[in-house]
């Protein structure tokens, strides 16, 4: 599509964008399973007050904008109390994916200045982010995959076998995507500190869902910087800390490992240019989103969002699990679980089929794997559904019996 000969009014340009809208997932009436975490209306307002005044700041230069400087270190701060890091320190980025890449770099950079390794490798269990082998493909280190155990969990004793002397990084999950289990982070943080690598902790998922967890009594496994040997932890505050896309952050334990993950460079014609991350031009509008919503909800906001959104989930599974043909993977730990077919039911339920019945009602949820499976991240926003998504699932069952999918792509992805 050529640009138009003539500019179009600002009505017409809102009328044809939401034309384009007309068939996007519908998260704000609580029925998309992920991509979209909702807050409630209060949130939205403030975040999109605070969007209208960061519309235009680019904090690629904080001295030009220094409240895009003091914002990033108040999230940070935040973060680093909510993760139990005294002494971490870190930088704000675009979205978990970033905070991965600057993980696995930083990673690499530390060991060839500590050990020497000129050649890295990672090991990370095969529930890990795609991410993370995309940050191996950017950053040229070697990954070994390694299976996961019958409880989905990463497998300390056979991921220990392919840690030593080029090993950079060793990679846990809290929880991890597919099923949301929590892997063993004490152990596997272990294998890491016994060879002088990193341990990153990928907690882009739970960062802003375990910390209020356990403030709300709740019996949470050992994840953060109070495990000896955690080296770095990312989290989405554009997750279930209900910001706008895109805001993370990447902690590190120490203000000395941060550096590794600082890109800096003086030799060329336009002076002194310092990066932290993968982006040079950085928006100032996600950063101030993700400020103003967390000092809107505060720790009481974030405890009750956490209770409604682990309780919703904790039905789905429980309604899921009471359906005849379907059942959860796993034990799930938070707010995400993978809806699979029950292998010992009499009555065989292809669940693409059923995610595709699912869909023609209005649900969206993401394809998974091996084995097949629809993915569910529950937040607050869903909340108010669940018994009518419980209800079309059961009918949906029963439409889709004894019928398969022909299409059998699991894709997440922007193709063309």
């Amino acid at each position: 599509m050529a640009l138009p000969e003539h500019g179009m009014s600002k009505e017409q340009v809102v009328a044809a964008l939401e034309a384009k809208r007309a068939r996007d997932a519908r998260w704000q009436d609580g029925r998309t399973f992920g991509m979209v975490y909702d807050g409630g209306p209060g949130v939205h307002e403030v975040a999109e007050a605070a969007a209208r005044m960061y519309l235009h700041e680019n904090a690629l230069n904080t001295l030009a904008f220094p409240s895009l400087g003091e914002i990033q270190s108040e999230v940070v701060a935040a973060c680093a109390a909510l993760f139990h890091g005294d002494t971490a320190a870190g930088f704000m980025t675009s979205g978990g994916t970033e905070s991965i890449l600057m993980a696995v770099k930083a990673a690499r950079e530390r060991a060839r200045a500590e050990r020497g390794v000129t050649e890295p490798e990672m090991v990370v269990p095969e529930s890990a982010h795609a991410a993370f082998h995309k940050a191996a493909h950017y950053f040229g280190l070697r990954v070994h995959k390694v299976p996961v155990r019958d409880d989905w969990r990463a497998d300390v004793d056979a991921m220990a076998e392919h840690v030593g002397e080029r090993t950079v990084l060793v990679v846990g999950s809290a929880p991890q995507y597919p099923q949301g289990v929590i892997d063993p982070i004490p152990e596997l943080a272990r294998l890491a500190a016994d060879v002088g690598a990193s341990m990153h902790v990928d907690a882009c998922m739970g960062g802003f869902v375990l910390p209020f967890l356990e403030m709300e009594g709740e019996d949470v496994p050992p994840w953060d910087f109070r495990v000896d040997g955690v080296t770095t932890i990312s989290a989405d505050i554009h997750k279930l800390g209900y910001a706008p896309k895109g805001a993370s952050v990447i902690l590190h334990r120490t203000k000395e490992l941060r550096r590794h993950q600082t890109f800096v460079f003086d030799d060329w014609l336009g002076g002194f240019y310092a990066s932290p991350n993968m982006q040079g031009t950085r928006p100032g509008l996600p950063m101030a989103t993700a400020w103003a919503v967390m000092h809107h909800l505060g720790i009481d906001g974030y405890r009750r969002l956490t209770r409604v959104a682990v309780d919703a989930a904790r039905r789905i599974a429980a309604g899921v699990r009471a359906t005849p043909g379907l059942t959860v993977l796993g034990e799930p730990q938070a707010h995400l679980l993978a809806i699979a077919a029950d292998p010992e039911a009499a009555r065989p339920v292809d669940v693409f089929a059923l995610g595709d019945a699912l869909a023609r009602r209005g649900w969206f949820h993401d394809r998974q794997s091996p084995p097949d499976s629809l993915h569910a991240t529950v937040s607050a926003g869903n909340a108010p559904v669940v018994d009518e998504y419980l209800a079309d699932l059961a009918a949906c069952v029963d439409e889709v019996l004894g019928t398969r999918a022909a299409d059998r792509r699991t894709d997440y992805a922007t193709l063309e």
